[in-house]
């Protein structure tokens, strides 16, 4: 199925790297225009950026830490400056630490509930009232495998996604009224550059767990997220939809 998003425009958040990078560049393989955001990889950002230029799409990088409001206000402004409309946007920023709940700190915990649980407030809101006195549009949330499992040394991510599942699920509700779907796409093991870190053979430990024998790639989780962008799905919402290969609806079996 080809997915066309000629004319639309889309924000993406955390667009720098990653899951991010891929939801923009397949949003823009369909047709759209995007405003790539960024917190701390500026030249990352802009290589998105003239990726995207470089495929007949508008496209520019975005300074915004998400989990601040006047940020998010100002970033914004600047899309609907650039764009005039937005149609699209995408809750993908996000950070965890690693570290057991013992020994969390209070500034760490803040930090990842105010980038990824605020953030992804902040931004719906801003998003939603534009989409509201513009004929509506998509809102499409990155979530996790933790928005089903808890994940050890992770709580305050999990916290984090699980929340954003919440979100979700609410926030449609109360957008439906106005042409606006919300959804959450939530990845499994996802091979990105953050991950390869995690383990000595990343692609390894979790292909071998996952019922489809690989790890996930950030053309999985950006093939999901066009579809929900296009008017193919246009009465899906309130939605968490899962990119794991089936790694989430394994059950724990001692007998494998």
């Amino acid at each position: 199925m080809r997915i066309d998003l000629a004319g639309k425009t889309a924000l993406v958040t955390g667009a720098s790297k990653g899951i991010g990078k891929g939801i923009a560049l397949e949003l823009a393989r369909a047709g759209c225009d995007v405003a790539v955001n960024y917190r701390t990889d500026r030249a990352g950002a802009e290589a998105v950026a003239a990726e995207i230029e470089s495929l007949g799409r508008r496209a520019f990088a975005l300074y915004a830490d998400v989990g601040v409001g006047a940020e998010v206000d100002a970033l914004f402004d600047e899309v609907f400056r650039r764009f005039g409309a937005l149609r699209i946007h995408v809750n993908n920023a996000g950070v965890q630490t690693f570290k057991p709940l013992l020994d969390l700190r209070e500034d760490e915990w803040d930090r990842v509930l105010d980038t990824n649980l605020k953030g992804c407030f902040l931004c719906t809101r801003r998003a939603a009232v534009h989409m509201k006195e513009h004929g509506g549009g998509r809102i499409i949330n990155i979530g996790s495998g933790c928005n089903k499992t808890p994940f050890p040394n992770l709580s305050s991510y999990t916290a984090s996604k699980g929340g954003i599942e919440m979100f979700t699920k609410v926030a449609a509700v109360e957008l439906g009224p106005y042409g606006i779907t919300v959804n959450c796409v939530a990845p499994g093991a996802i091979e990105i550059e953050r991950t390869r870190h995690e383990a000595g053979d990343y692609a390894g430990t979790w292909s071998k767990i996952t019922p489809l024998r690989r790890i996930g790639l950030p053309a999985d989780v950006a093939a999901l997220t066009t579809f929900l962008a296009g008017d193919e799905a246009n009465f899906i919402t309130g939605q968490t939809i899962w990119v794991d290969g089936g790694l989430f609806t394994r059950p724990q079996w001692p007998y494998d």
